[in-house]
Parts: structure tokens; C-alpha cells; sequence
């Protein structure tokens, strides 16, 4: 299959998706999603498929993508094993995005936790352009894979890091997104960066756990400004969190912040629980971003870096852990 049949494919459904009847069916996937998994409610269900077609399936953004990587028709596509993460709706698309475009057959092993979302669109894929169906196995073992992509926890990395140790791979760990204050910041900018911080419950790796602000920042303009995401509450397992988080920081006597569904508490670690946002006072702005270059940290939100609002739209090109996957791909072949 050409590239360009393989793009053009790929771009009908980003059309589709956004379709009458596209979006009828993606109310019927978040409907059965939920049901299975209490994360995936259909706000967050619609912000992964919406983030998705937009993103992920415009023509434009699809050649802008592919025009860096002259060596996309491989002569012997390689099977490529993908071990997929669950933690956000549709999380592993974009891995299967770029195994398919580079030409290779993509043999996948979804999370328990997301298998509705992805069967469903790879195959409605395939129902759009059937010359994929050779190319989209899913199965649970990786024994006959010529090559291995897994995300999973730093635990997992280290049996993916063992089993895979003799394929060609790319193994993925914990990763958390953080963003750095001014104290000059609008009200609509903090909302943004709210929304950075509780979008799928604050269970992906692009948003933020922890914010730095000045020494002198006073964070009652920031409760203030994300009041309207007391919504999150909505869900019993997000406030089965909140309780007990706040439980242990009163029975360890830990000083924290509290609006009623976001616990603040002041940390040096950059991975917080779910409901709790780290924060970190800083003196020095040029010194502090010299400081952040963290391998856990996925993309840093901030006047400079990401915009407030916008970590949770990456673009293609965007890729997890900073390693580029295309590349990975196309050495295959």
C-alpha cells in the first residue's frame, strides 16, 4: 500500500469521526468504554477521540509529518509489537498511527482497561480502506514480533527491558508533566492550566502534577480561577481518592491546601496522586528551567514552553518520552 493510500486512509477517518455519524458512534464507544472502566467517563472519552481527529487525522498535519521521513516503503514490513498503556482513553493510537504509516504490520496487545476504544477505531480503519486488514493483528503474545514498543509503569519497563532484551525496541516508563507560574498569570490561563492538571483525572502522562510558582505567590487567585472543575467530583472513584489522600495528610500532619476537590502540598517529587498537585517555590526562573531537564518529565506547561490548556494536544510529531517512534520505524525497514 502507498504512502500516500495509507495517509489518505488515516485522514478519512479523522473525516468520519467528526461526521454525523461519527459522532454517533463515538457516544455509543464512550458509552461502552464507561461501563467498563469507571476512568473513562464520555467527557473523557470524547477529549481522546476529539484530541485524535483533530490532532492526529487532518491531511495537512498528516504530509507535514510524514515529509520528514523519506523512507516510509519498506520492503519487508516488519511485524511490530505493540504492548499498549490503559491509563487514558485511546492512548496507544498514535503508536499504531505510526507503525501503519511507516509501512509496517502492527501487531497489538491492548490494555484491558482500553480495548473498546482502539478495536473500534482500527476497525472502522479497516471498513475505510480494507487493504489494512493484513496489517492490524491484535493478539496477546509478542513471541513471533520482529520489533517491540511497550509503555507500561517503571516496574513493567524492567521485565519489557529483560524479555524484549534481543528485539530492536522502544520501552516506555512513568512519565509526569509539570508547569511553571509567574504569579502574573490571567484567571482564563489558570482555568487552562486547571484543566491540564484534573483531564482524565490526572491520569496521563501529560498532566501536570506539579506546579512551580514564585517564592511570594499567593494561590488564592488559583482556587478561585478553576472553581468551575468542582465537577470532577462527579466521579466516586476520583473522590474515593481525594478522601484518602486527605486522611493521610491530616493522620501525618502534612500542611496542604484544600478547595474541596484538589489537594496542594508542597513537595521536591514530581509525581503526585491522583486529587493532589505538588507545588515548589522557586527564587530564580533561569535557574529553574535549567534544572528541569528531568527524564520523567513529558513536556513542561508555561509562558515559553506548552501554552496553559494545551498538554493534552500534542501534535504527531510530539513524541512520548522525547523518543521519535517514526525514526525507530523506519530503521526497521
Amino acid at each position: 500500500m502507498h504512502i500516500s493510500t495509507r495517509i489518505a486512509a488515516f485522514s478519512r477517518l479523522g473525516t468520519w469521526l467528526n461526521s454525523e455519524d461519527g459522532k454517533e458512534a463515538r457516544e455509543e464507544w464512550a458509552s461502552i468504554a464507561a461501563s467498563r472502566n469507571g476512568w473513562f467517563v464520555p467527557e473523557n472519552v470524547e477529549a481522546g477521540l476529539s484530541a485524535i481527529a483533530d490532532g492526529f487525522l487532518q491531511q495537512e498535519q498528516l504530509d507535514q509529518w510524514v515529509a520528514s521521513y523519506p523512507e516510509l516503503h519498506p520492503e519487508t514490513p516488519q511485524k511490530v509489537g505493540l504492548v499498549l498503556a490503559g491509563n487514558i482513553p485511546a492512548v496507544g493510537f498514535h503508536d499504531i498511527l505510526s507503525v501503519l504509516i511507516a509501512g509496517h504490520i502492527a501487531v497489538i496487545k491492548p490494555s484491558s482497561q482500553d480495548e473498546v476504544l482502539i478495536r473500534a477505531l482500527f476497525g472502522k480503519l479497516v471498513e475505510l480502506e480494507p487493504g489494512f486488514a493484513p496489517f492490524i493483528v491484535f493478539q496477546e503474545r509478542m513471541n513471533d514480533a520482529d520489533a517491540i514498543i511497550a509503555t507500561g509503569s517503571d516496574n513493567s519497563a524492567r521485565y519489557f527491558e529483560y524479555y524484549f532484551a534481543k528485539k530492536p525496541h522502544v520501552i516506555r516508563k512513568n512519565r509526569t508533566s509539570v508547569a511553571i507560574l509567574d504569579g502574573n498569570e490571567t484567571p482564563e490561563e489558570i482555568l487552562a492550566l486547571g484543566e491540564d492538571i484534573t483531564t482524565y483525572y490526572g491520569l496521563g502522562c501529560r498532566n501536570v502534577s506539579k506546579i512551580y510558582v514564585p517564592n511570594t505567590y499567593d494561590f488564592t487567585t488559583f482556587f478561585e480561577a478553576i472553581a468551575s472543575l468542582e465537577t470532577i467530583t462527579h466521579n466516586h472513584k476520583y473522590v474515593h481518592n481525594y478522601d484518602y489522600n486527605k486522611s493521610i495528610f491530616l493522620v501525618n500532619r502534612t500542611p496542604f491546601l484544600d478547595n474541596g476537590f484538589l489537594l496542594l502540598t508542597e513537595s521536591e517529587a514530581l509525581v503526585s496522586p491522583i486529587s493532589v498537585l505538588f507545588y515548589e517555590r522557586y527564587a530564580d526562573r533561569q535557574a529553574l528551567e535549567a534544572g528541569l531537564s528531568h527524564d520523567k518529565i513529558q513536556c513542561i506547561a508555561g509562558k515559553g514552553f506548552v501554552p496553559f490548556g494545551e498538554t493534552q494536544s500534542p501534535k504527531l510529531w510530539d513524541y512520548a518520552d522525547g523518543v521519535d517512534t517514526m525514526q525507530f520505524l523506519v530503521n526497521l525497514g
